[in-house]
């Protein structure tokens, strides 16, 4: 057993925005009936933080960071040997129960799989991703997404990784795939939030990778924007929290090559 991601799931369940908020009102409903002055305190607490988060997007000011962090290529980059696109956009569980593609906030992965397809005929192409769920591992829809593949004229060109449950095993079990690490450039694709971490592990590997981010969240620098959206905000602040803090970890663990990985000066 990877006690690395059971640990990592179990903690972010309890850590996770949405979680903790709800676990924080049990606990001060708890003290409280207890008689604990700490128990109104957390309530309080726990009630100013729901506010802020229903009606600010406070998550802007942790993604901000990360999604200038790398840019897009304007022009098409030359002498790519291949491009790879990291999982996290489909609905495995969905694809499995109506055996149809679906995708979730992060589709915009996916989207660039047929256009950077034509846009560089020769590259190879690979697709990694597999299940990120613990409680259910088995979650992913093979027929499904074949079908899709096909749908978009792309079947032919697309190795897919069908075992990876995070970004480091994206990096690792790509490369079992390919015989080791490729030479050439390749086109990294993933979320820009998801860039600078992305970028860390597979540059620590060996990997000569160019950043093609895609699917942004952030539309402000400093959250003052009213917008009551609560559950939109507090899941972009379960993005935001959980990446900087699987950058810490990460980092600390070997597994990226700066605790906050930037573009490379020449």
């Amino acid at each position: 057993m990877d006690i690395f991601y059971v640990v990592s799931k179990l903690f972010w369940f309890i850590a996770s925005p949405d979680h903790f908020l709800i676990l924080s009102i049990c606990i001060a409903a708890l003290l409280i009936s207890r008689g604990s002055k700490w128990g109104m305190r957390i309530l309080l607490t726990s009630i100013i933080l729901s506010l802020s988060i229903l009606f600010l997007p406070v998550a802007d000011v942790l993604l901000r960071p990360l999604e200038k962090r790398f840019t897009a290529p304007t022009n098409s980059v030359e002498n790519i040997r291949g491009v790879i696109v990291l999982g996290g956009a489909e609905r495995g569980d969905l694809g499995l129960t109506w055996q149809v593609a679906q995708f979730n906030n992060a589709a915009e992965r996916m989207m660039a799989i047929p256009a950077l397809a034509r846009a560089y005929p020769k590259a190879k192409i690979v697709f990694t991703g597999g299940s990120g769920s613990l409680l259910h591992p088995e979650a992913v829809a093979s027929s499904a997404m074949a079908v899709w593949f096909k749908e978009q004229g792309v079947e032919g060109r697309v190795l897919w990784e069908k075992e990876s449950r995070n970004t480091f095993e994206n990096a690792t079990l790509t490369e079992e795939l390919l015989g080791g690490v490729p030479q050439g450039r390749w086109l990294l694709v993933t979320s820009a939030f998801h860039m600078p971490r992305s970028m860390g592990i597979f540059r620590l590997r060996g990997w000569d990778v160019v950043a093609y981010p895609v699917d942004y969240y952030s539309k402000t620098s400093n959250a003052l924007r009213v917008d009551p959206r609560y559950w939109q905000h507090v899941r972009d602040l379960g993005i935001a929290i959980k990446e900087w803090i699987g950058l810490v970890v990460y980092y600390y663990t070997g597994k990226t090559d700066a605790l906050f990985p930037a573009p490379n000066l020449d």
